[in-house]
């Protein structure tokens, strides 16, 4: 099926982008890597009459060190962040997670601002930057503004942006020493939507004691979700396997899974929200302790 027919526009700069999307408030759509949107419009589940291409606009795609922090363009690349050797070495876990999206084709084109407007709970940001406090950066015709992951994911396929509003850029604390990450995935054949999927990142004291936790969940409720109750089980305590296992039951309970003719029931996927916490966590400890 082809898409309905549109207009398009390709503006030079986020104010010009802005100025369309206050113009055209509810009739238009923002493209950046397409592949999320364009599958929907070649199905006719999106039939914008107007669409707006970024991909002329310069200097949102970018990776950098700023004070305390990793500045993300919103344009940047999954497969640019997978390969970033500044995202390798200060926070891995996003060049893992951007491993497991989809296939070379999504990774090469797609991009993170895009992912993350997108909103889909299947989607493997969403975990990641809730596990590592990230905020999103958002420029509107009223300026700039900042919105943390836990604000951001309003709903399925709702984020916290106005309609006249574009993300511009993703800022992750840099965790400190003694910190590790893992993102696991379980999916029905590489390059699919996940199953279940969880985000764990912890850092560990001198004494082996857990300072802090994160732990995102992907495809696990009606959008990303932090598990509270899971990180609280670890802060201040010595990682033991009674203490991770405490953990993965309380991510499972922080679950709100749904059956899914798909990818499995409710039941099923709520127990792989445990299996893969227990996981995740015994996987970021190693890390974080060296390993």
């Amino acid at each position: 099926m082809y898409p309905k027919s549109f207009q398009y526009f390709a503006p030079k700069s986020v104010k010009d982008a802005i100025s369309l999307l206050n113009k055209l408030r509810g009739e238009a759509k923002v493209i950046a890597g397409g592949q999320s949107l364009v599958p929907m419009m070649k199905l006719r589940l999106a039939t914008p009459a107007y669409l707006i291409d970024l991909n002329k606009i310069k200097g949102l795609e970018y990776i950098k060190a700023g004070r305390g922090v990793i500045q993300i363009g919103a344009l940047t690349r999954h497969s640019t962040i997978e390969k970033s050797e500044l995202i390798r070495e200060r926070v891995p876990i996003m060049a893992e997670a951007a491993s497991h999206i989809g296939d070379p084709q999504v990774r090469n084109l797609g991009t993170i601002g895009g992912a993350l407007a997108h909103c889909d709970p299947a989607g493997d940001w969403g975990a990641v930057i809730l596990a590592l406090r990230g905020e999103i950066r958002v420029a509107g015709p009223r300026g700039q503004r900042t919105i943390k992951a836990d604000n951001f994911f309003v709903d399925a396929f709702t984020p916290a942006l106005k309609p006249n509003e574009l993300i511009t850029e993703i800022r992750i604390p840099t965790p400190p020493e003694g910190s590790g990450g893992a993102y696991l995935k379980m999916e029905r054949r590489a390059g699919d939507f996940a199953i279940a999927g969880v985000a764990a990142q912890i850092t560990i004291s001198p004494d082996g004691t857990c300072k802090y936790a994160g732990i995102g969940l992907t495809a696990l409720g009606p959008t990303s979700l932090r598990a509270k109750k899971a990180e609280e089980a670890l802060v201040g305590r010595e990682l033991t396997d009674e203490v991770i296992d405490e953990a993965a039951e309380a991510a499972a309970e922080d679950a709100k899974p749904f059956d899914d003719p798909l990818r499995g029931s409710a039941e099923f996927r709520r127990a792989m929200a445990r299996v893969l916490t227990r996981r995740a966590v015994k996987q970021a400890l190693s890390r974080a302790r060296g390993g």
